[in-house]
């Protein structure tokens, strides 16, 4: 079983007091057989109650497979965010039957007919067919969506089950209030908004920081209300008057959008307006960086000068009919914080300003991200067989269980371990993700540190009382350049750290962004070049047996930067970027388990990596 680095160790070894803010780990994205999608393709059996056992660290039942599965090291905390679309329908047709009692005949009989193709989907191995006949074809997003507005988007001839929406949505938030534990674990109520009109995938997470009186109040907002985020964010606005509860919606898969999630037009194609972008910036300060779907960071067609910038590259969309991938800037996380900088001299504000976060999307009711111990997206692609696919598509290029990424987690430095706490973190954007790994990060920025600022009883507040946090904005102090302060320490029993990076993005004088990757420290004896590149820290993973060394790396890495290329009238974010040493992927454990090669393409390594949010700096 991994085990965290105790909280003494990284006290010692980052001067940490006692009473600073304490780093909680979990994940704000996992599906239940409450999904219409996740029963649909395996998991017939974890519902909520099973998923907090498995993330507190209890052994479950697999909902497919059937073998005893647990966690490596139990989370601190977990959102149940099933789909708000078709809340538990699917999975009561499949236990009860479909209800008929008003609806005639004809209607009657396509009810049967549905609900007949439903259990056999369920039933069978051809589930990912049944779902992938209800997603939606190619279109212009606009257009898809006022039509889903007007027209509503039927489950086939399965009639609208408000009652059993309604019945559902209290049992997930009362399984969320029976597992909370303030102190101990942290059971957060929220559900996804599952917006995908013409394919275009403008998911969020909603997470509230309410008990389930509050939210029973209300049903959650879902796409079938509307497939625009303005007017999710609209509901968010009415209800959190009405119930005194607060919300946060958390974008994700930025990477499959279509370029839509962080355009620089509204999703109806209209132009930003102040209003518009308060709005957003008020509900959405923290984006979904990294997850099975893959990767959200950069693109290597975005990021050419950045070596790292292809790192489970995910390019498969939501839709019925296939479309090649085509990479735009609204897909990715750093183009959208330097368009944020952009629009910030247009209006005065930015819309684009979210500190990042990982989570898993695994709809097997497991959470976690393991390379050894992953279990797949869906229930059913989670034994190495099943992993390479379970029905034939033909000539259409889909993803298999290895084109998914065992990733991510959220990392939260709060107060205390509850509901509270950790939603002010994700407020004040003091978060950030890994891909996995519990790689312990502080970031820092701020002027005139002490020398021995690494070595003070009282590291948190006196670096926050000299600059700010991740996540903050850092106004400027006449023309000095800022200081960054970064550490990171490796989990306890996992791989070393190759290096840190610092991730600068800024405006010039005529409004246009930039962006530039800093090595600012690393393992081992090796220098920068003149270009500011560092030769590769090397590779020890055994391919035949999927093993690694430490040998090579080291366990902590701390750094005092102040940016070369300062100019103290620019606009500029910043963040940290950390690299572990290669490890075995989790299609090479796979592999090596069925002792077959793996197919051409499927990468066997992967170097993990934490990113913190930004800070900004802002000038006078």
């Amino acid at each position: 079983m991994r085990q965290l680095l105790p909280a003494v160790a990284l006290i010692a070894a980052t001067s940490v007091s006692a009473s600073d803010k304490q780093l909680l780990w979990g994940d704000t994205h996992l599906h239940t057989h409450n999904s219409f999608d996740a029963i649909t393709i395996g998991n017939r059996t974890i519902g909520p109650a099973e998923a907090y056992r498995y993330a507190k660290g209890e052994p479950v039942v697999h909902p497919y497979h059937r073998a005893r599965v647990q966690i490596g090291e139990p989370l601190d905390f977990l959102v149940v965010s099933d789909h708000a679309e078709y809340l538990g329908t699917i999975r009561y047709v499949y236990e009860n039957g479909v209800p008929t009692d008003d609806l005639g005949i004809v209607d009657t009989l396509y009810a049967w007919l549905s609900s007949a193709v439903v259990n056999f989907g369920i039933s069978t191995k051809y589930g990912p067919l049944v779902f992938g006949s209800r997603l939606p074809k190619s279109e212009d997003p606009k257009i898809a969506g006022e039509r889903v507005i007007e027209e509503g988007m039927p489950m086939g001839g399965l009639p609208p089950m408000p009652d059993v929406e309604r019945s559902v949505w209290k049992e997930i938030t009362d399984a969320a209030d029976e597992a909370n534990a303030p102190g101990d674990f942290t059971a957060l109520i929220g559900w996804e908004w599952s917006s995908n009109a013409g394919g275009v995938n403008m998911h969020r997470i909603v997470i509230t920081d309410s008990g389930a009186p509050e939210a029973q109040q209300y049903q959650p907002f879902s796409f079938l209300n509307s497939p625009f985020p303005e007017d999710l964010w609209a509901w968010l606005n009415d209800t959190s008057a009405s119930t005194g509860a607060d919300f946060i919606a958390i974008p994700h898969n930025s990477n499959i959008s279509k370029g839509y999630m962080f355009d620089k037009k509204t999703l109806r194609g209209e132009d930003f307006t102040p209003e518009y972008i308060a709005l957003r910036a008020k509900w959405e300060t923290v984006t979904e960086t990294t997850q099975i779907k893959g990767d959200s960071e950069t693109h290597p067609e975005l990021s050419p000068d950045d070596e790292f910038a292809d790192f489970e590259t995910f390019d498969f969309y939501i839709q019925q009919d296939e479309s090649p991938y085509v990479v735009s800037p609204g897909d990715y996380v750093r183009s959208a914080l330097r368009a944020g900088l952009e629009l910030q001299q247009e209006f005065g504000s930015n819309p684009f300003q979210f500190g990042m976060i990982g989570s898993s999307d695994a709809h097997s009711g497991l959470a976690g991200a393991e390379e050894d111990n992953f279990h797949g997206k869906f229930a059913a692609d989670s034994t190495p067989e099943s992993k390479q696919g379970l029905v034939d598509a033909g000539e259409r290029r889909t993803p298999t269980g290895w084109d998914m990424s065992a990733s991510g987690l959220a990392a939260v430095w709060a107060e205390d371990n509850t509901r509270e706490s950790i939603m002010r973190a994700l407020k004040r954007r003091e978060v950030y993700a890994t891909s996995g790994p519990r790689i312990a990060v502080r970031f820092f920025a701020g002027y005139d540190y002490a020398e021995d600022i690494f070595e003070s009883a009282e590291f948190y507040s006196t670096a926050a009382a000299s600059g700010v946090p991740m996540g903050s904005e850092l106004a400027s102090q006449a023309e000095t350049s800022p200081e960054f302060l970064l550490v990171a320490e490796k989990e306890a029993d996992g791989a070393n750290l190759d290096r840190m990076q610092i991730v600068k993005g800024w405006v010039d004088s005529d409004g246009r962004s930039h962006e530039q990757v800093y090595n600012v420290a690393w393992s081992g004896e090796r220098t920068l070049e003149e270009n500011g590149q560092l030769a590769p820290v090397g590779d020890t993973v055994n391919l035949s047996n999927a093993t690694y060394s430490n040998t090579i790396g080291t366990e902590r890495l701390q750094v005092r930067w102040q940016d070369p290329d300062f100019e103290a009238g620019q606009e500029a974010f910043y963040y940290a970027r950390v690299l572990q040493i290669p490890t075995p992927r989790h299609a090479l454990f796979d592999a090596v388990a069925m002792g077959k090669p793996l197919p051409e393409g499927t990468e066997a390594t992967l170097q993990d990596r934490a990113y913190t949010s930004p800070i900004w700096y802002r000038p006078e």
